[in-house]
């Protein structure tokens, strides 16, 4: 029977706990400063309002979940070289 440390690293596919939060990290962060540096070109209502759960907020998760799919997809491509 496999340990659980050999279990999370075949679920993992090899990818430390460290390197896949400083994924979430840059995502998060960068999609968040992509939306704030188009906010004021966005029609109103696209635009975050504080306190609200509004369509700026979704876009905003939208813009962060892309980005978290384009550092998968590159980490993806890093690792077929390897």
């Amino acid at each position: 029977m496999p340990g659980r440390e050999e279990t999370n690293q075949e679920l993992s596919r090899g990818v430390s706990t460290a390197r896949r939060w400083a994924e979430y990290l840059l995502a998060v962060l960068g999609g968040n400063v992509l939306y704030m540096l188009v906010e004021p070109q966005l029609p109103l209502a696209f635009r975050h309002r504080l306190f609200h759960v509004d369509l700026g907020l979704g876009l905003d998760f939208v813009i962060c979940a892309a980005l978290y799919g384009l550092v998968r997809v590159a980490r993806g491509w890093s690792d077929a070289g390897e």
